[in-house]
């Protein structure tokens, strides 16, 4: 596993070489004003490694002060995400971003894009939501926003406080999860999900309300998880795609040479949250067992914890209650149309059809 992650971060990091970048320069107009409000908070490293030195400090020199960004957090506007399709279509925020799973509750079919055991790898999840976009947003536009990028947060894995070396020993477990299709795996697995917001979760398991929980794993470690959790698995069960979108009537009143400054500002965000996603997704496993040479976007945990090294059965079950589980109870809350879209889209990249 830990090759997989090393092998996609560098070929991540190559494709990156050749990304689109924030065009350097911005012909004399009238200034323009971006209300953006992208993670959900300050700290996190896709906030103050990507949205600061691109959205809010780069389009602002390279524009000449002709653009001038307006970021903020959703923990500083005091939203939970869920409010973030509404604040774009209502013209409140020109930009928002937001998870998928949150946003899938205006879209349903955005929750297609990151189900449990879809992506074992940044790669495929990269091609899923590359491939995805413009289907998405067919939907979306009915909102009047639509999404210009999609990245990921680092690979979605379980932190427990009991050791385990297997997906089979969570069995009768307690394991916070989030979304309808974490909910649908942990059940297929035979634990026991729990709702919790992402705050409470650090108190939940130091209280034994919950035995395990699933995240990121520098959010984890960025939660100080490690404080009460002791064993983490290196599986990507999910990868907490996100996506960042804008009010739709405002982008085509933009002037065409700003909307194109836009754009290019846009895929160069696009480029470095990949490349974020897979170097966090090692980095915070290697910060949360203790790893201070190779821990450098996160923090060091002060009790290192025992990673679980992924077996070939781990990675045989997440496929199967995909095709089994997951994939089913995703076409039976969205529709028919999901699955038909789905096995058009997605099933040549992920190799499982829906109902076949």
């Amino acid at each position: 596993m830990r090759s997989i992650l090393l092998a996609a971060a560098a070929a991540l990091a190559l494709a990156g070489a050749a990304r689109a970048q924030v065009p350097e320069s911005l012909p004399a107009g009238p200034k323009v004003t971006v209300v953006a409000v992208t993670q959900p908070l300050p700290t996190q490293p896709q906030y103050t490694r990507v949205d600061i030195p691109v959205l809010r400090e780069a389009v602002g020199q390279r524009s000449g002060g002709r653009i001038e960004v307006q970021l903020s957090t959703h923990a500083e506007r005091n939203l939970s995400g869920t409010e973030l399709v509404r604040l774009v279509r209502s013209g409140q925020t020109d930009i928002g971003a937001s998870t998928l799973t949150t946003l899938s509750g205006d879209v349903p079919i955005l929750d297609m894009v990151d189900l449990a055991g879809l992506a074992p790898d940044i790669g495929t999840a990269k091609r899923i939501a590359e491939a995805m976009l413009p289907v998405v947003n067919r939907d979306l536009e009915r909102f009047g926003a639509r999404l210009m990028v999609i990245y990921p947060f680092p690979a979605q894995v379980v932190f427990c406080r009991a050791p385990f070396t297997s997906l089979a020993d969570l069995r009768g477990r307690k394991v916070r999860t989030f979304g309808n299709s974490l909910v649908d795996f942990f059940t297929a697995l035979g634990a026991q999900p729990v709702s919790i917001g992402f705050p409470e979760v650090y108190s939940a398991l130091e209280r034994g309300v919950v035995d395990c929980a699933i995240t990121g794993t520098g959010s984890g470690v960025a939660a100080r998880w490690p404080e009460v959790t002791t064993h983490v698995s290196n599986l990507p069960v999910s990868w907490a795609l996100a996506g960042y979108m804008v009010n739709i009537a405002w982008w085509n009143r933009l002037d065409p040479q700003v909307r194109a400054f836009m754009e290019g500002a846009l895929r160069e965000v696009s480029e470095k949250q990949w490349e974020l996603g897979a170097a966090a997704t090692r980095d915070g496993l290697d910060c949360a067992i203790g790893k201070a040479d190779a821990c450098r976007i996160h923090s060091l945990a002060g009790r290192p914890m025992t990673e679980v090294t992924a077996t070939a059965a781990d990675s045989a079950a997440l496929r199967e209650i995909l095709e089994k589980t997951v994939l089913p109870g995703f076409v039976r809350r969205c529709g028919a149309r999901c699955g038909e879209v789905y096995n058009q889209i997605i099933a040549p990249i992920s190799g499982v059809r829906a109902g076949g």
